[in-house]
């Protein structure tokens, strides 16, 4: 729902003269950006008193003034991550002005700010954000109709982490059971998988057991894994891997030459740019909401593997389109 805008005087007369030019109340509203009950309520008070300033309310004075409202507004604006504390004690440091917490929310509030989990981003230079557009401008009309592959790998933890989570308990029930997230150090575990997907056909997905390194890279997934799905999908089947360094290792660079396998240039800091990152965040998904969850590594291995009791459709498919 949008915030409520409040009117100046100036507003205000301003409606009052389209009304009596004979514009609607509806048009007048529109114009405005308020509701039409704010310029019928506007109307029938100027009707009756011959004023368009509001009248004196009783209750509690406003602690704020305007200009320090604008305030509280531009210090939001310019630290997008300070807290209401910090907004508070700039406040009264600058103006002498005390007021709590909640007086800065409900100011922000007014403007139409209200504090939201941040996205989260990879840090970009200005070359990798250069690299980047360069690249989508390249693809974003590409004329070619080749078959890229896209590859990644992915970590899935035991216990993945959560973030912001509530529990419904009662006065007194802090540690009751049931109430208490009990979570094991270092997530419980976790395994690396590796996987690969285009428009024609996708990979298996690849256990990866300890650091990976060029020549297991080589070894383990381009010679049996990559060079088959991309002969499968045809002679214009192109590669895509990001710039981890097993990717870009010397004797990983001289296999990609010998087996003559197109590989498409990459930016550099752009995993949001591999649509596997949606493939892994289905499968993370899917593995979060298999009752039970997985209690070790083992079952963890066995949904990755798809068996028939998880119902997960991630399986070993041959190659055949």
């Amino acid at each position: 729902m949008p915030p409520r805008r409040k009117l100046s005087d100036l507003d205000r007369g301003k409606a009052i003269g389209w009304l009596q030019d004979g514009v609607a109340a509806r048009q007048v509203a529109q114009r405005l950006a308020v509701a039409p009950s704010v310029i019928i309520r506007l109307k029938q008070r100027f009707h009756a008193t011959g004023r368009v300033q509001e009248r004196q309310r009783s209750g509690r004075p406003r602690v704020t003034t305007q200009r320090e409202d604008r305030f509280i507004q531009r210090q939001a604006m310019q630290q997008r991550m300070a807290t209401t504390n910090n907004i508070r004690q700039r406040l009264q440091a600058t103006t002498n002005t005390v007021v709590s917490g909640q007086t800065i929310r409900n100011r922000l509030h007014n403007f139409g700010l209200r504090a939201r989990r941040p996205v989260r981003g990879t840090t970009l230079t200005a070359n990798h954000r250069a690299a980047r557009r360069a690249w989508c401008t390249q693809h974003v009309r590409w004329q070619r109709q080749p078959v890229v592959l896209l590859t990644d790998e992915s970590r899935f933890c035991l216990e993945p982490a959560y973030g912001r989570i509530r529990v419904w308990r009662r006065r007194g029930e802090r540690f009751a059971e049931g109430a208490v997230l009990e979570r094991q150090r270092f997530g419980g575990g976790s395994v690396m998988v590796w996987g690969g997907i285009s428009t024609r056909l996708r990979t298996p997905l690849y256990h990866v057991v300890g650091n990976l390194t060029g020549v297991r890279y080589q070894n383990e997934i381009l010679q049996p894994l990559v060079v088959p799905a991309l002969q499968a999908i045809g002679p214009r089947a192109i590669l895509q891997d990001d710039n981890a360094p097993p990717h870009r290792s010397a004797a990983v660079n001289t296999f990609i030459q010998q087996a003559r396998v197109n590989k498409m240039l990459w930016p550099a800091n752009s995993p949001d740019l591999n649509p596997t990152e949606h493939m892994w965040d289905e499968l993370c998904r899917r593995v979060q909401r298999h009752h039970p969850p997985p209690a070790n590594l083992g079952q963890l291995l066995q949904l990755r593997n798809g068996s028939s009791r998880s119902g997960m459709e991630f399986t070993e498919h041959s190659y055949a389109t």
